[in-house]
Parts: C-alpha cells; structure tokens; sequence
C-alpha cells in the first residue's frame, strides 16, 4: 500500500465514514460531512546536491454544515498538520489545513 493510500485510510478513520475524496472531479455528488484532499507539494531536503528525503504536503479540507463539528479537531491531533484558514460556501463550513504526510 503506497502512502497515499494510508492516509486515505487514516482520514477515513478520522471522519468515521468513506465520504473521503482525493481530488475529487467537479461531477462527482459528494456526501456531507466530507473530508476533500489534494497534493500540494513536496518538501526535498538535500545534502551534497542530492536528495535525502522528500515529504508531501497535502492540502486537507473539512466539509461539514456543523459550525462546531469536532472532526477539524481530530484532524488537528496528527503530527505536522496546521491550521490554514476558514470559510463557509453555499451554507458549509470549509476548514482547510495543510498536512505533511
């Protein structure tokens, strides 16, 4: 299982149903509450003008009507996750944070 996929699994278990998407297309019908997720980019660390390590970031969103649902805080729980900014859509409250993964 690639990394990807386990963090899919660990978001999964986070909001506690599949209404989780990796970049979703704008068709698909999605299921509140929801998590949205997307790779936005990846931190390299050099050293001697070669690569050590390499780690994505994941730009990670909280879809939820629930103003005080409780799922940003679980999210906030894992390690390299922060806060990035709020704001509510067509009635949702969309908490997005950025993830190192």
């Amino acid at each position: 299982m690639n990394k990807r996929s386990n963090l899919h699994e660990v978001l999964v278990g986070i909001l506690g149903s599949r209404n989780v998407y990796f970049q979703p297309p704008e068709t698909i019908k999605m299921v509140y509450p929801c998590i949205v997720y997307q790779k936005t980019n990846i931190a390299s660390s050099f050293a001697d003008n070669i690569r050590y390590k390499a780690v994505k970031r994941y730009s990670v969103t909280v879809i939820d009507s629930d103003p005080d649902s409780g799922i940003p805080d679980k999210l906030l729980e894992l390690p390299l996750c922060s806060f990035d900014r709020h704001f509510t859509q067509n009635n949702l409250n969309h908490d997005v944070y950025s993830l190192y993964f």
